[in-house]
């Protein structure tokens, strides 16, 4: 299995820039059935519904191993761009493996990858950087040597685009708690504290594309509520995003699309909406 600190390295090194890491923690023991809990109603075909829009992102038939260990089987999926998806499941059912795989971080057995209509299967993490994905990890994958200020400038840079509509003040006003520790190292700030910085971070690439890899996990409630309202702000700003969360309430409620991934395969994906009003279904994949 791929060591979650090295993958960190052969990011920051090589793309010199903080949209992407690995941090490899897991906690938890699945998916909170109460998270599901909605008025019951009439089950929707809602089964690989197709999306009517051009995908920006297009993964195809993806297949990805741990050793012996066969974690993606035969994964497909497309995001329009300026759509938001979520990517549900228990933990263990191949979620941050298919980012990883998407990302470079994780060698696909076979399948391909399409960015915008090209090819980019088995491309390296700096390359894939450079096309416009910021990347928030499952464990925020900071540098802690650094302090908040030197963590932020690090990655800012025009999108592959030229455009530069994120700023260094942008997401200052956007983290206020930031600009008030801009001088703390990495390893001095709170849990919440330290993912504002990593989707700060991010943001400051001026990506195309965002994903957020469990970023609300282990917060304090009122931090939740902030790093949601963040993600609707960045939506609302025209950004693509994928989110991985163990809310599939939250999640369905700031996405377009949403697919369920169980023992790798999809099991289930459609509109968020129209999810939404499948309890029995949802509960059959992500109740404990």
């Amino acid at each position: 299995m791929t060591n979650g600190r090295g993958d960190n390295a052969r990011w920051f090194s090589a793309a010199a820039s903080a949209v992407a890491s690995v941090a490899g923690r897991r906690t938890g023991n699945g998916w909170p059935r109460r998270d599901c809990a909605w008025t019951r109603q009439p089950l929707a075909a809602t089964l690989h519904a197709p999306l009517p829009l051009r995908a920006m992102l297009r993964i195809d038939n993806l297949n990805a191993f741990y050793g012996d260990s066969h974690v993606l089987r035969g994964v497909s999926l497309e995001l329009p761009a300026g759509n938001a998806m979520g990517l549900l499941g228990r933990n263990g059912m191949g979620k941050t493996t298919l980012i990883r795989a998407l990302m470079g971080l994780v060698r696909a057995a076979s399948g391909r990858v399409h960015w915008q209509g090209r090819d980019v299967t088995g491309w390296a993490p700096e390359r894939m950087a450079r096309l416009g994905i910021g990347y928030v990890p499952e464990g925020r994958g900071i540098f802690p040597n650094l302090s908040v200020h030197e963590n932020l400038v690090i990655a800012s840079r025009a999108g592959p685009d030229g455009r530069r509509d994120w700023t260094y003040e942008r997401v200052l006003e956007l983290f206020p708690r930031l600009r008030e520790r801009l001088g703390h190292g990495g390893q001095q700030l709170s849990g919440g504290e330290q993912q504002m910085l990593s989707i700060g971070r991010a943001l400051l690439t001026n990506p195309l594309l965002m994903i957020m890899d469990e970023a609300t996990e282990g917060l304090a409630p009122q931090i939740v509520a902030e790093i949601w309202h963040v993600i609707a702000t960045v939506r609302a700003a025209g950004v693509s995003t994928v989110i991985v969360d163990r809310n599939c309430r939250a999640v369905l409620a700031n996405t377009d699309r949403a697919v369920v991934l169980e023992k790798g395969r999809v099991v289930l994906a459609g509109a968020s909406a129209t999810l939404a009003q499948q309890p029995e279904v949802l509960s059959r994949f992500l109740g404990v």
